[in-house]
């Protein structure tokens, strides 16, 4: 996974506690979707710097917080102290420290995108939940990824670059991105059930008219919930 984000963690941290597509549209939708999780066990992948963390465990969740970047692990448990638990944690090898069918929601914001298979990964989500537990994801949507490659393959997955403005830093995000028909069945052969898929609107408060409106009339992110 890149290292961009650890590299700026303090800039990352502090651009996406208030940025539309975070703080406006990504987070009320995984909320939302995640459903009431009061007492539940979270299992959050890409907890960065503990925003989406921090909501969770409001709700009253036991949220279990695993991320790449040891500084933004750091950052998060400045930030929720005793609330959650955080962890640094490679998403491309087995996830020792979860038990066995003991997660009721994992929630993996903006974060599957970077991972170029799938496979092992899901394997160990669906271990790692508890039976009728889901998963809950959004990714850089489908079609804006088509849009940013090289268009000579649409079926292959592959790496392409964005750029992105985070507080008057211009950095560059290196992502996969598939075909649609490889979210899902990589879901399915994992053993999991699609029970939504949405493609949200923003929710109040986007400060930029333009980006209210990019929001609102583009394919921006994709949200999916499947269950074990």
């Amino acid at each position: 996974m890149s290292k961009l984000f650890g590299d700026h963690a303090e800039r990352y941290t502090s651009f996406v506690e208030n940025s539309g597509p975070n703080a406006h549209y990504d987070r009320p939708a995984i909320m939302r979707l995640a459903g009431e999780t009061a007492g539940k066990q979270i299992l959050e992948l890409g907890s960065a710097g503990g925003g989406l963390t921090e909501h969770l465990a409001a709700a009253g969740a036991e949220v279990l917080g695993l991320d790449h970047d040891p500084r933004l692990v750091d950052l998060a448990r400045k930030r929720l102290g005793a609330r959650a638990r955080l962890e640094t944690a490679d998403l491309n090898e087995p996830l020792t420290m979860v038990p066995s069918a003991s997660t009721d929601v994992v929630v993996a914001s903006l974060v599957l995108h970077y991972l170029k298979d799938w496979g092992p990964l899901l394997a160990e989500l669906h271990r790692c939940l508890k039976p009728g537990g889901a998963l809950v994801f959004s990714i850089h949507h489908p079609i804006t990824g088509w849009l940013r490659s090289d268009r000579t393959d649409y079926h292959r997955v592959e790496l392409i670059s964005e750029n992105w403005d985070w507080n008057g830093k211009t950095v560059t995000g290196r992502m996969y991105r598939r075909p649609v028909s490889a979210v899902f069945t990589s879901l399915l052969e994992a053993g999991f059930a699609i029970d939504a898929v949405e493609e949200p609107q923003p929710a109040p408060g986007v400060e930029d008219p333009e980006l209210d409106r990019i929001l609102r009339t583009t394919p921006v992110f994709l949200y999916v919930r499947a269950v074990r």
